[in-house]
């Protein structure tokens, strides 16, 4: 499981990434929507030459790049980061490994079996069989008491454990030790589909067994791990944390016999490679934030969620980004000794209609503006830059390479935008210039993210498509700092332009950024994580449906149905996966773009 934070980096700069009052119902939003076709995922995220292991040596040390040395190794905290996440997967279990589909699988490292009771079965029990090798690097094997106390940590239960709350423990009864000590029997309260996201990664009992526990950043020596890896270096002030073999890793060897994690800023990684001082590279934002010869170069770097991007380095002129992102990238192509991977990461880019402000309070004028987006052309201004195909969603809640994904974009509606900006009273003038009502244009603010290309060639594109329909869009350039607090949850706002993380709970993950809107102790209306402002009761519970559907097709059924509801909804509109680039050194074996999944260490290596 991946824990998904939108915080203010992340809000602001998921477009270059390196773990709830309803609206006025009018017209469509309550009639049924064409069927549309389901489509099979044609491709995997990620991008990573196979691992053959017995094409990689034994030996040798990768130098692979940060953002930051992160503030702590458990990614449920609040200071946790994309490194943090990156960091627990060399060092600690996840009971599940997601496929390039998003589809989660046991990992048999750490589990022999997993099974839950079936549908319609009360209370919901999942049997776990742990792996009886899997053991915690002091020798403790793996059991019941890990899972129960980190379902005590994260459930919600007890406030004086902070940080993130995982959806799912919550819905956890109780956790017990079955026939023997290797099986766990795990009692829901209430049905939970999305059971196999927990767990991942798991931590010792000892960290998280009481708050002050949890509370420790694990950055020191001697702390219990049960990875191919375990901690031998944790340098924050050098920028360096290394990872040697762990002596009682019971799977496949680990290749390597060390990895050195190095704070690199982006704007400094194509130096890195190219004077070799770097194996593996997140480039997206080297490439993306790259800033002009004669700007000043990003003097530092803050490590931001999981899903996100390091903060942004000085913007650029508003014309030159696009263009010093195309140098970066043919630099980096051209790199001698490298290969650039680049995938459509986990993540949909969408453009949020603020349905608080006016005129997007009116669901018709919602719905004109998601018709008289082509998403088509933005997907091709924003991805063939970079090499990657520019196709369009259709999802708001699955990625196009998901299992189940479906283009549910007809449910907007066949009638032309043009007809419904008449019908909700602004027209256009003869001459074909803006759309007025009252006198007062059709005008829009967009909120982009600073510094970043992709987001500019999109909101140029953007801006260019929805003047075709006498509307006028405004871009707004705000930093990471301000992006979140100051603009999107003060809903200061007209359009927004961010992506969201999308994962193998749809579900769970997902539900915040759809809820209805509720109000708060003061009667004001709250959004939550919900940034446009718009939902229904229906919709919330198509969500807790398929949270608790524990049949795959029914389930799946339910996620669209709720996909439907919210393009009639005219909520938002997904526009493409967020693109993800990567350096890695020739010879490097397993590393390159993961999109889903993350790094399987131990077949991490130099090929022979």
């Amino acid at each position: 499981m991946r824990v998904r934070q939108l915080t203010a980096a992340a809000a602001a700069l998921l477009l270059a990434a390196g773990p709830a009052g309803c609206s006025a119902d009018r017209g469509p939003a309550r009639t049924p929507a064409p069927a549309p076709v389901p489509a099979e995922p044609t491709a995997t995220t990620g991008d990573v030459r196979p691992a053959d292991r017995t094409a990689v040596r034994d030996g040798g040390t990768l130098r692979w790049a940060l953002d930051g040395v992160p503030a702590t190794l458990n990614v449920y905290q609040g200071a946790a980061s994309a490194d943090s996440a990156l960091l627990a997967h060399a060092l600690y279990p996840s009971l599940f490994r997601p496929d390039g589909h998003g589809r989660l699988a046991p990992d048999p490292d750490y589990l022999a079996g997993a099974e839950s009771t079936p549908a319609g079965q009360q209370p919901q029990v999942v049997t776990y069989r742990l792996n009886p090798r899997a053991v915690w690097s002091d020798g403790t094997p793996l059991s019941a008491a890990d899972l129960d106390a980190q379902r005590a940590a994260l459930s919600g239960l007890d406030p004086a454990y902070r940080g993130a709350r995982p959806a799912g423990y919550d819905a956890i009864d109780s956790i017990t030790q079955g026939a023997d000590p290797h099986e766990v029997r795990v009692t829901f309260r209430r049905p939970y589909a999305e059971w196999r996201s927990l767990f991942g990664p798991l931590y010792p009992a000892a960290e998280t067994a009481t708050p002050a526990a949890f509370e420790r950043a694990l950055t020191g020596g001697g702390r219990p791990g049960a990875g191919p890896y375990t901690l031998s270096r944790y340098d924050a002030e050098g920028g360096q944390v290394s990872v040697v073999r762990n002596p009682l890793w019971w799977g496949d060897p680990p290749k390597a016999d060390r990895i050195d994690f190095l704070a690199v800023p982006p704007g400094q990684r194509l130096d890195a490679l190219d004077q070799d001082r770097l194996d593996v590279a997140p480039l997206t934002a080297a490439v993306d934030r790259a800033v002009p010869a004669a700007s000043p170069s990003p003097s530092s770097s803050r490590a931001a969620s999981p899903s996100s991007s390091p903060s942004a380095s000085p913007a650029p002129p508003p014309a030159a980004a696009p263009e010093a992102a195309a140098l970066a990238l043919r630099r980096a192509e051209s790199l001698p000794g490298v290969t650039v991977h680049r995938a459509a990461a986990a993540s949909l880019t969408q453009l949020t209609l603020n349905a608080a402000r006016d005129p997007l309070t009116d669901p018709v004028v919602r719905r004109a503006l998601t018709k008289a987006v082509d998403r088509r052309r933005i997907a091709e201004a924003a991805l063939a830059p970079l090499g990657l195909p520019a196709e369009p969603l259709g999802s708001h809640l699955l990625a196009g390479d998901q299992e189940g994904y479906r283009d549910d974009s007809a449910a907007a509606g066949s009638a032309d935008p043009g007809r419904l900006l008449d019908e909700a009273g602004w027209m256009r003038s003869a001459g074909g210039g803006p759309r007025t009502k009252g006198g007062r244009p059709l005008a829009l603010s967009l909120l982009v993210p600073a510094g970043s290309a992709t987001a500019q060639r999109t909101a140029d594109t953007l801006t260019a498509v929805l003047a075709e329909s006498g509307i006028v869009v405004r871009p707004v350039a705000a930093p990471a700092e301000s992006f979140l607090g100051e603009h999107l949850a003060a809903g200061d706002y007209d359009l927004a332009l961010f992506s969201w993380p999308v994962g193998p709970s749809p579900a769970s993950e997902q539900r915040p950024a759809y809820a209805k809107p509720r109000p708060d102790a003061d009667g004001a209306l709250d959004p939550g994580g919900n940034f446009g402002r718009s939902g229904t009761e229906e919709i919330d519970r198509l969500f807790d449906r398929a949270a608790a559907e524990l049949d795959p097709a029914a389930r799946l059924d339910l996620l669209q149905e709720a996909d439907l509801r919210i393009w009639q909804l005219g909520h938002s509109v997904p526009l493409y996966q967020r693109p993800e680039l990567a350096g890695v050194r020739t010879g490097v074996v397993g590393a390159g773009t993961y999109g889903f999944g993350w790094p399987r260490f131990q077949d991490v290596g130099w090929s022979r």
